[in-house]
């Protein structure tokens, strides 16, 4: 599928009024909160209709939320205001956009597994690159095991995450948590079900 009929096929399914994967923040996330300040700057990764972009703006953090459907960044603009948040959102095809030198306290990459390796390997690197010193990953994503679960995710198993493959993405980090298990999640239509999920959290 080429990349414009990727983000066709996006922007249609972004194009009801229903939000596809809820409104509320990834539970993760939400965990997450101790670890989050005010003013500190977010970037949210692939963003979609925004409830985790909007959450870490509810926090008190500067956000920028990025993803490359513009049907679902008008969503996410249209729930921030709906909170009383301000949300800077850009539409950007990640391959090509100019992530720019470390300026981010907090990356937030919640199901980003859309990239093949190839293309994985540079968004990680691009996200290592934009963290400031000291800044924070959040990460979460499916393993393979969600394959047999078919609860939302994508269906290529090289797409899927393991605790090996983060650690060795990851290993000029600091890891401060890492979390393989099995839990039921309600994220909309988008991921609704027992799913096999993994938790990273790690330091620049």
């Amino acid at each position: 599928m080429s990349d414009n009929q990727e983000i066709e096929r996006w922007n249609a399914r972004y194009a009801s009024e229903d939000y596809v994967f809820g409104t509320a923040p990834n539970a993760f996330l939400v965990s997450q909160r101790d670890l989050l300040k005010p003013g500190q700057r977010a970037l949210a990764v692939a963003d979609g209709e925004g409830r985790n972009g909007v959450w870490l703006a509810r926090q008190g953090l500067d956000v920028l939320s990025i993803d490359f459907s513009e049907a679902a960044l008008a969503k996410a603009r249209k729930l921030a205001a709906e909170a009383g948040v301000t949300l800077q959102t850009e539409c950007c095809d990640l391959a090509a956009w100019n992530w720019g030198a470390p300026r981010f306290d907090i990356v937030a990459a919640i199901f980003i597994q859309f990239a093949a390796p190839p293309f994985r390997e540079i968004i990680f690197q691009r996200i290592k690159d934009v963290l400031k010193p000291g800044g924070l990953l959040l990460l979460q994503g499916y393993r393979p095991e969600q394959l047999g679960y078919k609860t939302g995710g994508p269906p290529q198993r090289e797409n899927l995450y393991t605790a090996a493959m983060l650690r060795e993405a990851f290993g000029d980090m600091t890891i401060l948590k890492i979390a393989e298990y099995d839990a039921e999640i309600s994220e909309g239509t988008g991921h609704k079900g027992m799913s096999a999920l993994i938790d990273f959290v790690a330091r620049k």
